[in-house]
């Protein structure tokens, strides 16, 4: 069941003039844009839930490039992999999207799960979103539940600070899916695979998982700093 509505607050502040809030409408205007074009060209859906909108759409699975051993390698849509999933997560009040999100999203069929993960943020040429490929048994229907967690970072001002503090769930029922795959060859240099969610006949995996652990030991975004108690910090690597 989708989690009510909220309206997050927007009203001026110690931290905040009306001026400024007005930058932040137009920031959420300018992302609200994206979305409609999405829609408009795969179709995507969404939900007002919580303090969020909430975005879900789906398209042919894809590759894409990550940063190992400090150079960019492509990693193309694995040969099983027939579809990428999206989630996008806006503020409702002003319309930003919000990253630093821990979102996972399950795809059920009958009642029975087809695969379910967590989704990391992905760098987008127009619209920044979480997702990853994943492999299903056909188009459809589908039903998916996109899941976020309250965040753990800090939110500024005494007045609009109070948000995202309770865990939010969005339903989206009968989903068809765009199953394919789209490849491309000219993009170098070529690394393993990108990780699939689901359809290796083991149940379904965490695409957030599989990536930090397909990370090389010298990548440096595959450590956490910690302080000299061993605390993780955010200091320096």
């Amino acid at each position: 069941m989708t989690t009510p509505a909220a309206q997050p607050p927007m009203r001026t502040s110690n931290e905040a003039t009306e001026e400024q809030l007005a930058v932040a409408r137009r920031q959420g205007q300018a992302y609200g844009g994206a979305l409609r074009a999405m829609a408009e060209e795969d179709g995507a859906l969404s939900q007002l839930a919580g303090d969020y909108l909430v975005a879900f759409v789906n398209e042919e699975a894809e590759g894409m490039y990550e940063l190992s051993g400090g150079q960019l390698v492509w990693r193309e849509a694995a040969p099983d992999a027939n579809v990428h999933l999206e989630v996008a997560v806006a503020d409702a009040a002003d319309g930003r999207f919000i990253p630093g999100l821990d979102v996972r999203i399950t795809v059920s069929r009958d009642g029975q799960p087809v695969a379910t993960a967590g989704l990391p943020f992905l760098w987008h040429p127009f619209l920044y979103h979480y997702g990853g490929n994943a492999s299903v048994p056909g188009p459809g229907p589908y039903d998916v539940t996109v899941r976020i967690a309250p965040p753990q970072f800090m939110r500024h001002d005494p007045v609009n600070g109070k948000r995202y503090a309770t865990p939010v769930e969005v339903r989206f029922d009968q989903v068809m899916f765009a199953n394919g795959r789209k490849t491309s060859p000219d993009a170098q240099p070529r690394g393993a695979d990108a990780p699939t969610i689901g359809g290796d006949g083991a149940g379904p995996r965490d695409w957030a998982d599989t990536a930090a652990a397909s990370r090389t030991s010298d990548d440096a975004g595959a450590r956490t700093p910690h302080d000299a108690a061993g605390v993780p910090s955010i200091g320096r690597w």
